[in-house]
């Protein structure tokens, strides 16, 4: 009796102990946050001119060094077709990490605020759902003017929140992938 128990007392336990939850064979990783090194915004002028770049570039990422940022002139009463380009330059080929925001472009959108009262910044393009997404604007200058506009990359913001789908930041909630800001001067 005393052999027949430790028998069935040791299959149970075996059996028992083989039985656990089966791990993926590959763990599944959460959207990660993409590294931005590189923020670039091309206006370029509608009806004919030379494009005006602004560049951010952080090729360390966050520490470290402090990033390179350009500045800009543009033209009064001028209206400018603007697109963005978003690189990791640390990665090898370069990630392009704009595809990446149009692929989920219904999780992003940029927010562009300027302290130039005579400029202003519209969106050209829309998620699945209709929303602004950012890559794609329209500036239009008045008369002249200096100060900055800041572009903010918002990830999973609230687009039904109380003015964000026309670029008010203020209720989109949502984390921020990056933030730039360029002076500008309007002559």
């Amino acid at each position: 009796m005393t052999n027949s128990r430790f028998i069935i007392l040791t299959s149970l336990l075996l059996f028992f102990s083989g039985c656990k939850k089966d791990e993926p064979l590959y763990p599944v990783i959460p959207n990660e946050e993409e590294l931005i090194t590189t923020f670039k915004y091309t206006l370029t002028p509608i009806g004919g001119g030379e494009n005006i770049i602004l560049t951010f570039k952080d090729l360390d990422g966050d520490g470290g060094n402090p990033p390179t940022i350009s500045k800009g002139k543009l033209d009064t009463n001028t209206t400018y077709s603007g697109s963005v380009e978003l690189l990791n330059e640390l990665e090898n080929p370069v990630g392009n990490i704009t595809e990446e925001v149009r692929e989920e472009s219904n999780d992003h959108q940029l927010f562009y605020q300027s302290t130039i009262s005579e400029l202003e910044v519209s969106y050209n393009d829309n998620d699945l759902n209709n929303n602004p997404i950012g890559l794609v604007t329209q500036v239009k200058t008045k008369a002249a003017g200096s100060g900055n506009i800041t572009i903010t990359l918002r990830h999973k913001p609230n687009k039904s929140g109380n003015g964000v789908q026309s670029g008010d930041i203020t209720n989109a909630g949502g984390e921020t992938d990056i933030v730039v800001t360029f002076e500008l001067d309007v002559q």
